[in-house]
C-alpha cells in the first residue's frame, strides 16, 4: 500500500502494541536478510534464566500504549509466493467463535504455546509466543515487537512454554539468539510484525523434543478461519491463564494489510499464535500469523500479520542457526 504521512496517521488513528512489562520449507524469492540481535553467550543466558523468578514472572505488568504515530509507516504490503506449510511435531470441542476464554482443551498448544518475559527500556516485560516445527528443534515464534521495540533489541529473552501461575512446568528456555524480518528491524513496519527465537538446549534437550512443535503455514491468503491463543496480562487479564479466541478472519480494510479477528485479548498477548487448520481434539494447526496490534476506537478487533515471503524467510533463517 501507499506510504501514508506520520502526521495524517496521527491525527486519524492509535495503535496499541499488545506488549506487557514490570527440513523444511524453501523461502520463495530473494529478500532482505532478517535482522539479527545480538548472539547470548553462555553466561548472559544463565542470568537470565536465574533473573526470571516466579515472583518476577508474575510482576510482568503493561507498558503504555504505543501510538501509531511511532510505529507505523504506511509500508509496503507483503510480498506473496506459493503457499507452503510445515507439518507439527508430535510428541472435546471449543465454542466457535470465541471473543477471549481460557481454552479448557488441552492438546499440544497447551506446552507448544507459552509466556515470553524480557527486559525493556530496564523494566521487566511479557508477551507470547509458540514452539514450531524447526531444523533446530529450537526455534519460537512471536512478534517482531516482543524480540525489538523503539530501536533495541530485548534482553534477558526467556521463552516459558506452557506457562501458569507464575511457574515453569517446562523449563526457562533463554535465547541465543533473536531475529525479525527485515523491514520490522529496520524501520518497525506494523506490516512486518514477526519475530523469531533461538533457544538454548535445557538439561540436555532440545525444545520441540520436550514440548513438542506446531506447523506453520506461509502464503495462506485471507479470510480464513483461525484460532489465536496468548496470555494477556493487561486488565481485565492477568497474565495468569491462557486464553483463546476463534473467528473467520477479514482483511484490514483500514491502514495495514494484516488479518483481522474479533479477539478481546489484550497487552502481553502480543506474538501468541493464529492457526488455520486447527484441530480442536488434537490442539494442533497451522501457525499462519500471530497477534501483533489494534486500533484504538476497535478494541475488540485483533490484527495479525500476514506471513508472507519475508515471514517464510524469517522462519527459514531461525530454523537454521
Amino acid at each position: 500500500m501507499s506510504r501514508i504521512p506520520r502526521s495524517l496517521l496521527g491525527a486519524l488513528v492509535g495503535v496499541t502494541a499488545l506488549l506487557t512489562t514490570g527440513a523444511l520449507a524453501t523461502p520463495a524469492g530473494a529478500a532482505p536478510a532478517p535482522g539479527s540481535g545480538a548472539e547470548v553467550g553462555a553466561a548472559a543466558q544463565e542470568r537470565a534464566r536465574d533473573f526470571w523468578t516466579p515472583a518476577r514472572m508474575r510482576a510482568a505488568a503493561p507498558l503504555d500504549l504505543l501510538t501509531v504515530d511511532g510505529h507505523f509507516e504506511g509500508g509496503s504490503a507483503p510480498r506473496t509466493g506459493a503457499r507452503t506449510t510445515v507439518a507439527p511435531t508430535d510428541v472435546g470441542v471449543q465454542a466457535f467463535p470465541s471473543g477471549g476464554t481460557a481454552w479448557t482443551g488441552g492438546g499440544a498448544v497447551v506446552s507448544t504455546a507459552g509466556r515470553v518475559f524480557f527486559t525493556y527500556q530496564g523494566r521487566t516485560a511479557s508477551c507470547s509466543g509458540n514452539a514450531v516445527t524447526s531444523a533446530n528443534k529450537s526455534t519460537v515464534i512471536t512478534a517482531g515487537h516482543c524480540v525489538k521495540l523503539e530501536g533495541a533489541w530485548h534482553t534477558n529473552w526467556v521463552f516459558v512454554p506452557g506457562y501458569h501461575d507464575g511457574q515453569a512446568p517446562h523449563g526457562r528456555w533463554t535465547a541465543t539468539r533473536t531475529l525479525a524480518t527485515p523491514q520490522w528491524t529496520a524501520s518497525e513496519d506494523i506490516n512486518y510484525d514477526i519475530g523469531a527465537a533461538v533457544v538454548a538446549p535445557l538439561g540436555g534437550q532440545l525444545l520441540t523434543d520436550v514440548v513438542g512443535g506446531q506447523g506453520l503455514a506461509f502464503n495462506t491468503g485471507y479470510n480464513l478461519p483461525m484460532y489465536a491463543f496468548g496470555f494477556p496480562a493487561a486488565a481485565p487479564y492477568d497474565g495468569e491463564k491462557f486464553i483463546h479466541c476463534s473467528g473467520n478472519t477479514s482483511r484490514d480494510f483500514l491502514l495495514s494489510n494484516d488479518h483481522g479477528m474479533t479477539c478481546n485479548m489484550t497487552g502481553g498477548s502480543s506474538g501468541g499464535p493464529w492457526f488455520t487448520r486447527f484441530d480442536e481434539a488434537t490442539g494442533t494447526g497451522l501457525l499462519s500469523s500471530v497477534n501483533s496490534f489494534k486500533y484504538n476506537f476497535l478494541p475488540n478487533r485483533m490484527y495479525g500479520p500476514y506471513f508472507g515471503t519475508d515471514a517464510q524467510n524469517l522462519y527459514q533463517a531461525a530454523q537454521s542457526s
